[in-house]
């Protein structure tokens, strides 16, 4: 493959089909399937056609934070956890913020600033028992800059999914918001296996790619964990189906520590895991764990488009997604998903 970069990963997207509010239901949204060349317009329900019997569906059950919130007259996003006090938070004017300043929340509680970066913000230690206890209580979803709207009150149970536990995203795993309890309940009832692990979603999902070069492209990292039993599970599937991007950038690091480790040693496809992870899936990446992916569209020029691209083919992506822009499918989080069949290598 020739050398690819960020321009090549652009496509062109009305505005009028970014979705800015959820769908009525979770379970109303459409669902493009994508297979080698082949399109074919379904619905979200319809993915339980595509199971089969030994399949194993993973999910991403992190749940979402309330991170962002107002200190001292600064909107400010956490996004990656240091320890139950110290945080990294994003924040557009933090350079007007010093080291060693205290900043008050709405609440009266206190933010110490203990460090700065460009790159990832204020490093900021919370001067009280339970963070997560204030953030519920003066914190707001983390909704994504392109909604151009404030959180609501729908969005503390729609930005979540059904099965979200434990706290620790900061935004969430969308690809699951679309199911209900009722569709997972019919998962396994057509013969597949249900496992949920766990990667806490941060800046690395999200961040915009700023160098036209893809290798000079650095990733946050970002926690993930699959246990021993989940592993087992796993590698015993027929086939492996990755419910959101970061469900499958978890069994790819998973499969990555499967494949250095010698030859006698190694699994059918992973091994337990529970590190950070700053996988950057491009072109070219041979994937080790994930058979079929369901995922939400993409932004432009975004790692995320460059994954589902590495996947599914990105001549493949390109056509498909310029199907869903003529079909007026909804894009982005609160938006309608793709299920992506792996392109034969």
């Amino acid at each position: 493959m020739s050398t690819l970069h960020t321009s090549d990963f652009d496509f062109d997207l009305p505005a009028e089909l970014i979705a800015s509010h959820p769908l009525h239901q979770r379970d109303a949204s459409r669902m493009l399937v994508v297979k080698g060349s082949e399109i074919t317009d379904k619905h979200i329900r319809d993915f339980l056609d595509y199971l089969q019997s030994g399949d194993v569906v993973v999910f991403n059950n992190s749940k979402v934070i309330p991170a962002r919130f107002n200190a001292s007259g600064h909107e400010i996003t956490l996004h990656t956890a240091v320890s139950d006090k110290i945080w990294w938070g994003l924040c557009k004017k933090f350079n007007k913020i010093n080291i060693g300043e205290l900043l008050i929340l709405d609440d009266g509680t206190q933010v110490k600033v203990l460090d700065k970066e460009d790159e990832s913000g204020l490093k900021l230690e919370f001067l009280c028992d339970n963070v997560f206890e204030i953030l519920d209580k003066v914190g707001k979803m983390p909704l994504p800059p392109y909604m151009k709207r404030e959180a609501e009150t729908e969005d503390r149970d729609r930005y979540q999914t059904v099965y979200a536990d434990p706290i620790g995203s900061m935004a969430a795993p969308t690809a699951g918001l679309h199911f209900t309890p009722e569709l997972m309940s019919e998962i396994e009832k057509r013969g597949a296996k249900i496992v949920k692990i766990t990667l806490h979603v941060g800046a690395g999902t999200w961040m915009p790619v700023k160098t036209e070069n893809l290798s000079e492209h650095k990733m946050h990292s970002e926690w993930c964990c699959i246990t021993p039993e989940q592993a087992d599970i796993i590698n015993k599937a027929n086939r492996v189906i990755a419910v959101g991007t970061t469900s499958m950038r978890a069994l790819e690091s998973a499969a990555m520590d499967n494949g250095i480790l010698p030859e006698g040693q190694r699994n059918k496809r992973i091994v337990p895991i529970c590190r950070g992870t700053d996988i950057f899936i491009t072109p070219g990446y041979k994937f080790g764990a994930v058979d079929v992916l369901l995922t939400n569209f993409h932004l432009p020029k975004s790692t995320l488009f460059m994954l589902v691209s590495a996947f599914a083919g990105l001549d493949e992506m390109k056509k498909a997604y310029a199907h869903a822009v003529a079909e007026r499918y909804r894009f982005f989080s609160y938006g309608d998903c793709c299920l992506l069949f792996k392109k034969d290598e």
